[in-house]
Formats: structure tokens, sequence, C-alpha cells
């Protein structure tokens, strides 16, 4: 063994370790929001949002 391996931490390789995994996030489809427009507003909190389809297929988001 060298010098340098020596002074290095040794690695957790242990997969079952007692961490909790949180819960899958919830997923929505793009065209389920959209249903067939190409912008739709959002109102989150006293903000009002605009979601935009591009005709690049990008989504936009803006305030």
């Amino acid at each position: 063994m060298s010098a340098s391996s020596a002074s290095r931490p040794a690695r957790n390789t242990d997969l079952n370790t007692s961490k909790q995994v949180a819960p899958p996030m919830a997923a929505l489809n793009s065209r389920e929001l959209l249903r067939g427009e190409r912008e739709l507003l959002i109102f989150h909190g006293d903000q009002l949002y605009r979601l935009r389809h591009t005709r690049n297929d990008k989504l936009i988001l803006t305030k």
C-alpha cells in the first residue's frame, strides 16, 4: 500500500444503507396541461405566469 492510498478515507460501498428514499414525484404530460392549446395561464399565489409551447417544441414559462 502506498502512502497516498493510505491517507484516503475508505469509501462506503454498502448499498443497503438506512437512508430514507423520497416517494416518486408526481408527473404530468404537457398535453394534459395545454389541452391542445399553445398557451396556458397559471396563477401561483398572487402572480400570473404564462406557459407557452413553441413551434420548436419547447416549453417557456414567463411571468
